[in-house]
């Protein structure tokens, strides 16, 4: 039974890995795998002799259980791991709406009035420093998206465009590494109890800033950043209150933790909160229009919500992908082949250097699963070395193949960016801000 959950695991995970030479979306085969996972283990539950309790964290013998007792474990186990996805996914859905009425009022477009120089490498370490901190706030594929719309706007010349869209990528995931809400990697660490905003700013900012800066610093000697733009003169025409709506809509979603710390509540209920009071901003500054006629008993009822439009806007095939991610790494570990995965590693590999692997790998496959399987092999208390490592490891490491984040993948879709330019050109740039971040991490923790 191991070996076939495991095999469609694999499986599942080369048609995510190869979705852009097999044409299938990732979202497809991450739902297959993870039904098919369920599936496989109710057909053959009365097989099962141990059980891993997640919640004691350890393993149950289960092989004296009659049939329905099994698979009312079965049920209560799905159950348990269903609502320790869900608190990532509503998390997710809040913190995408309040980006969509952001966007919805102009808000990001507020950067682009505060970049007026021409000058190459200056508009390179504006553009990433951006990024980073964008990034930080709300989350590195969106202040990746925001930042490859300003630099159409900004730079007319394709391929240089090209080299400012890879230092994006560069910043987006390291400024998305040092907070609970810049990266999905660095959120599940949050919500799992792993890591504290505190310590994870404390602990990670600096390397992730290493990680950006060291290529900065190598870019100053490129003879491509040398020089002046030729910079599109675009006429920026901002809504009444894109600069209002920004500020609040940042305050509202870093105020999550905040709320999490007095309330002691789990983050996704703070992060309702923050949606509900932005939204009533939004209301408010859209000033909604209704309009009722009487007359041959009609009722005309003209309703302009920002709220709803922006909802109708979240991403659902990401929230999905990651329901059936997290759901089959737990049908993993409720067979125990996580744990004993973990225990195989610690007795083998050093735990730093088991780390620096995940960045790596995370470069190759997706960081999610890789994190998820991280947090059921690890036992060691909140904010030990371990857990900052690997935030710092999955959030940054998939800078080093542009299919190895969301964020590049999207700026390959926008920008049509080849996968040997990028290995070519900013690969290396990555891979030593990558490595220098890592020692500087092993050296503060």
């Amino acid at each position: 039974m191991v070996a076939i959950v495991i095999s469609l695991f694999v499986i599942g995970y080369l048609f995510i890995t190869f979705e852009h030479f097999t044409k299938i979306d990732k979202l497809i085969p991450a739902l297959l795998m993870m039904t098919l996972s369920w599936a496989f283990i109710s057909m053959n539950i009365n097989e099962i002799q141990t059980w891993f309790d997640s919640l004691k964290n350890g393993f149950s013998d289960i092989s004296y259980f009659k049939l329905h007792n099994k698979r009312e474990l079965l049920n209560d186990t799905l159950l348990h791991h269903f609502g320790k996805t869900a608190e990532i996914l509503i998390f997710l859905m809040g913190a995408m709406t309040i980006v969509e009425l952001i966007d919805h009022f102009d808000g990001f477009q507020v950067f682009q009035r505060y970049i007026s120089t021409n000058k190459k490498y200056k508009l390179l370490w504006i553009v990433s420093i951006i990024s980073f901190f964008l990034s930080a706030i709300i989350d590195n594929l969106t202040a990746t998206i925001v930042m490859i719309t300003i630099l159409r706007k900004i730079v007319s010349d394709k391929e240089m465009r090209w080299w400012y869209a890879g230092f994006v990528i560069i910043a987006a995931n390291a400024g998305g590494a040092w907070t609970p809400i810049g990266d999905v990697t660095t959120t599940m660490l949050w919500i799992a109890g792993k890591v504290s905003t505190a310590k994870l700013v404390l602990f990670l900012l600096v390397p992730s800033m290493i990680s950006l800066i060291f290529p900065l610093v190598i870019a100053k000697f490129m003879k491509v950043f040398h020089g002046n733009i030729d910079k599109s003169e675009s006429q920026l025409k901002l809504k009444k209150n894109s600069v209002f709506m920004l500020v609040v809509g940042i305050l509202a979603i870093v105020f999550v933790p905040v709320f999490k710390t007095i309330t002691h509540l789990p983050p996704y209920v703070g992060m309702m909160f923050s949606l509900s009071i932005y939204a009533i901003v939004s209301e408010v500054m859209s000033k909604r229009m209704i309009k009722l006629t009487y007359g041959k008993q009609t009722e005309e009822i003209v309703h302009h919500s920002p709220t709803l439009r922006a909802i109708s806007k979240i991403e659902m095939t990401s929230v999905l992908f990651f329901l059936g991610i997290l759901m089959t790494v737990a049908s993993m570990e409720t067979l125990g082949i996580i744990h004993n995965l973990g225990e195989q590693v610690s007795n083998t590999l050093p735990e730093w250097l088991f780390v620096f692997l995940i960045g790596v790998f995370s470069a190759i496959v997706d960081n999610v699963p890789l994190v998820a399987a991280s947090i059921g092999m690890f036992t060691q208390r909140i904010d030990a070395s371990v857990w900052h490592m690997i935030a710092y490891s999955a959030g940054t490491g998939g800078s080093l193949l542009i299919i190895g984040s969301a964020a590049g993948v999207v700026v390959m879709g926008l920008e049509q960016i080849s996968f040997g330019w990028y290995f070519k050109r900013i690969a290396p740039l990555a891979l030593a801000g990558f490595v220098l971040g890592f020692f500087a991490l092993m050296l503060i923790i």
